[in-house]
């Protein structure tokens, strides 16, 4: 069979999937507008809860900036900043808590080492180049009919799902940390905690369907190769 034609037809692997992702992307707006909408009584701003989390571990050394999008807020470790949307670094809702301090939960796992971030981080080049490279050597050793060219893309391809794993215990541990922190510190009532939580249950999902992606994905090329390898 084409090689070409071969990778279409396993598509249906990758069509599942792809429904739980969008699932995962409505279930986390869909939150995220909810209790935006909802102000805690705290009447803290994102950027206040976080600095307050960071202070509360000992971390004196991170700043809090703002940025531009929606759902756009991330830690980085290089630079030592956590970078919050307007959305979240001025807002005093329910939501702007939760996920700014996620992310400030992410400032203290890199603050006391914590190793899945660290290897994480240590396999970010790897993942680059799996991701940019992976499909396509795949394809072209096939087409070619050099199958060590294959299975070399099909090895690059696999750091993907490697750091896809790994983002796993990282983005869930960071979650823990930020919902402990807001709730042994009156960060929310026990009302809105309820809220925040369910805001980063939902983000927390779409990780665990960028790993289903990755797997399929192996297995869509793995499949690829062992049907050009029987003809």
């Amino acid at each position: 069979m084409n090689t070409y034609l071969m990778y279409y037809m396993t598509g249906i692997i990758i069509f599942p999937v792809f429904i739980f992702a969008l699932i995962c992307q409505a279930k986390v707006k869909s939150n995220f507008k909810k209790y935006s909408k909802i102000m805690s009584r705290s009447n803290m701003t994102g950027a206040d809860a976080a600095w307050r989390l960071l202070q509360l571990n000992g971390v004196t050394d991170v700043r809090i900036e703002r940025i531009g999008g929606t759902l756009t807020d991330y830690y980085d470790p290089s630079k030592k900043v956590i970078c919050l949307s307007s959305d979240v670094f001025d807002s005093k809702s329910i939501a702007a808590i939760g996920v700014a301090c996620h992310e400030a939960g992410h400032a203290v796992q890199h603050a006391e080492g914590y190793s899945p971030l660290t290897f994480r981080n240590f396999v970010i080049p790897a993942t680059r180049i799996g991701s940019a490279l992976g499909v396509p050597l795949c394809l072209l050793g096939m087409f070619i009919g050099y199958s060590p060219l294959a299975y070399i893309g099909l090895a690059l391809y696999g750091f993907v799902a490697l750091f896809q794993l790994i983002t796993l215990p990282v983005e869930f541990n960071a979650s823990s940390r930020a919902l402990a922190t807001i709730e042994a510190n009156g960060f929310l009532t026990s009302e809105e905690y309820v809220g925040a939580k369910k805001v980063l249950n939902a983000a927390a999902l779409t990780y665990v369907a960028a790993l289903a992606s990755a797997i399929a994905t192996m297995l869509r090329l793995l499949l690829i190769i062992s049907g050009g390898r029987r003809r």
